[in-house]
């Protein structure tokens, strides 16, 4: 039924060989679309047609600058070439934008379109034109080019192990290093290196914090996180339902947490556990090197795809065949990993930073459920169909990393590594949940109290770190790197407020998961039933289109951990 042999959409309304150069040439298609008059239902469903084409190449357009640009952060063209785009032609846009929304919404032929098809897309609409403020287009234009400069800085970091330079993405393959002097010289050489750019990154976060207080309070909101819960739209649930999250984390994931530490402890021998010991293999256990390169990654992705079903390495497939991957770590490369959907190639982008580890494997596969999304999203029939909840495409991913575990033979020789790398993705799934709701909990703070001191900021994060931090963890004589440990998460930085739905998302995967086990064909029909819809649905509906309960109080974390620590204690049995 679906296919990945995705086409890039045909155009109608703009030049085949229209290319974005400059604000002159692009503007005459805005006025186009402002000025047209609208006469009948089909008049309006046409006009849509060519905003969502306009949006489309407008849309690819900023997302390859954005990639070339995280691709290779010392070219200084690039890095124009995208700051160009934020600075001179999305800031021209946004206020054709606002008045193309206005022209919907008091279109009186809009009331006749399907109000089950649109209903989301128009709920969207209402939120941007109550959000737009022509004061906030400049800082906004700022703030997207000095969100980059994180990627800038991090990109440089490296740090010389055995007398061999290594970004901090690859040094951190030594941390499953079975030498527990070596683990801690490079954890510590680590954690130096940051902190050499702690004042840099303090300045830079405490500008974009600036900034962001000035648009809510433009918007005429209290704070920033008010204002950020409307703008990306969580019309589903409250901040008062984050606060519940952290507290089920407390008091439902902590303990598994300390009893997967305690576990570790013993298997690796120590009288305590230090931060450097997490990755580490006990003496009887290899490190897992599941590839070498980034070409054995791809094939190696593909196979286990298409064991799973044939139509996701399909899409891997053909993201291979379009050169939309770049997975290799090198020197001058932005941090992190991505999937960035592509609205008119419809085929994405993946990039990442792997280094030959396990939690590559993990990336690879996270990344491929999102760029399944994107192919699955593709033939709706608007640009603005396939903006789905960012809830939902977490469970896209997250789920996909569940799914393919048993497929993951294809990167190890043996029984064993196999059940050491699932013993490995499951502790994954639990111990990331308190990191998320420290994230979370932290960012609350940051914006409800946008006059701290940088001093006021790090004690801040001291405390909450602390708080999701397991008793079991020996931390002493760290404090310093603690103090600043927060700057490594660029999604501070970079996309604020984007972090509680990893953990949302992790309850819907392993939801998933469960189903997965009683009836795979099922499981994986209603997890592309629900992804195909794209924004087309409410997140409840989204989710309950999966199979799934839109969910995660206390009650519901507790059901759906104790299924997973079954599943850990099936495969732990010594």
């Amino acid at each position: 039924m679906y296919s990945a042999d995705i086409k890039k959409l045909p155009r109608h309304f703009l030049p085949k060989d229209f290319t974005v150069t400059t604000w002159e040439k692009l503007e005459p298609f805005f006025i186009d679309l402002l000025e047209r008059k609208i006469n009948s239902k089909e008049d309006l469903e046409q006009w849509l047609k060519d905003i969502s084409e306009l949006e489309a190449v407008l849309s690819e357009d900023g997302c390859w600058r954005q990639i070339k640009m995280t691709c290779d952060t010392e070219n200084k063209e690039l890095e124009e070439a995208f700051t160009f785009f934020m600075m001179e032609i999305q800031p021209k846009a946004q206020p054709y934008a606002d008045k193309l929304n206005k022209k919907l919404i008091s279109c009186p032929f809009t009331k006749e379109l399907d109000q089950r098809k649109f209903f989301t897309y128009l709920r969207t609409v209402k939120k941007n034109i109550d959000l737009f403020r022509e004061e906030n287009i400049p800082i906004l234009a700022e703030m997207s080019v000095m969100q980059q400069q994180y990627g800038v800085i991090a990109g440089k970091m490296t740090i010389e192990v055995d007398g061999k330079e290594y970004t901090l993405q690859q040094a951190a393959k030594f941390l499953e290093n079975n030498d527990r002097k070596l683990r801690e010289s490079v954890y510590k050489k680590v954690g130096d290196r940051r902190l050499m750019d702690k004042e840099g990154l303090n300045k830079l976060f405490s500008s974009l914090l600036e900034k962001r207080h000035r648009i809510a309070v433009n918007a005429g909101f209290v704070n920033y996180r008010d204002y950020k819960f409307v703008e990306m739209g969580r019309f589903d649930y409250k901040p008062q339902d984050c606060f519940q999250f952290h507290q089920a984390v407390k008091e439902k994931i902590l303990p598994l947490v300390n009893e997967i530490y305690e576990r570790k402890k013993k298997r690796l021998g120590v009288d305590t556990l230090r931060p450097w010991d997490l990755e580490a293999h006990p003496a009887d256990e290899k490190a897992l090197n599941p590839f070498k390169t980034g070409d054995e990654l791809v094939e190696k992705s593909i196979e286990c795809f298409n064991e799973l079903k044939p139509f996701f390495g399909d899409c891997l497939n053909k993201m291979k065949a379009m050169g939309h991957l770049d997975l290799d770590s090198r020197k001058g490369k932005a941090p992190g990993g991505y999937n960035c959907p592509l609205a008119e190639s419809g085929a994405p982008f993946i990039f990442m930073n792997a280094a030959g580890q396990m939690d590559d494997v993990t990336t690879m596969v996270h990344e491929g459920g999102h760029a399944v999304h994107s192919f699955l999203a593709h033939d709706l029939e608007l640009t603005a169909f396939k903006e789905y909840p960012m809830e939902i495409a977490e469970v896209a991913s997250m789920a996909m990393e569940l799914f393919s575990m048993d497929n993951w033979h294809v990167f190890f020789q043996s029984e064993e590594e196999l059940k050491q790398a699932k013993e490995h993705q499951l502790e994954r799934v639990i111990t990331i949940f308190p990191w998320i709701a420290t994230i979370d909990k932290f960012q609350h703070w940051l914006y409800e109290n946008p006059t701290h001191t940088d001093e006021e900021r790090s004690d801040k994060w001291v405390e909450i770190f602390a708080e999701f931090t397991s008793p079991v963890l020996d931390v002493s004589g760290l404090e310093e790197y603690r103090r600043y440990f927060w700057q490594k998460q660029l999604h501070l930085f970079e996309v604020p407020f984007y972090y509680i739905e990893y953990g949302i998302a992790q309850l819907g995967a392993i939801g998933l998961w469960k189903q997965f086990k009683e009836n795979k064909e099922q499981a994986l029909n209603n997890y592309i039933t629900a992804l195909a819809q794209g924004g087309t649905r409410t997140l409840p509906e989204l989710f309950k289109s999966a199979g799934l309960h839109f969910d995660f109080s206390p009650s519901v974390v507790g059901t759906l951990m104790s299924f997973v620590h079954a599943e850990m204690q099936v495969l732990t049995k010594e």
